[in-house]
């Protein structure tokens, strides 16, 4: 494998380079390589927000008929029952 130097570089983008480095659990000479890799061949990595959010759409769409409750709904229970504890009326 070759060999590339990259000689004056902003403190700015070195920062940034760290920084984007450690988000992504990897050194900044590994960093480097993923960027020149993704530039130049046009590959880019699905975010792990992206992803993320992908897997739950995914999961709503797997559970959306098996009649759970709404959010909404469990809330309203939630504050119901916190009322009856503190006021000692079911009806409240």
């Amino acid at each position: 494998m070759a060999t590339l130097t990259v000689r004056n570089l902003d403190d700015d983008v070195v920062r940034a380079l760290r920084i984007r480095a450690a988000e992504h659990g990897r050194s900044a000479e590994a960093e480097h390589r993923e960027i020149l890799r993704m530039a130049l061949t046009g590959a880019h990595h699905v975010s792990s927000r992206a992803a993320a959010a992908e897997r739950l759409a995914e999961f709503r769409r797997r559970t959306a008929d098996r009649g759970s409750a709404t959010v909404a709904e469990l809330l309203d229970a939630s504050r119901q029952g916190r009322m009856e504890d503190l006021t000692g009326n079911p009806d409240a």
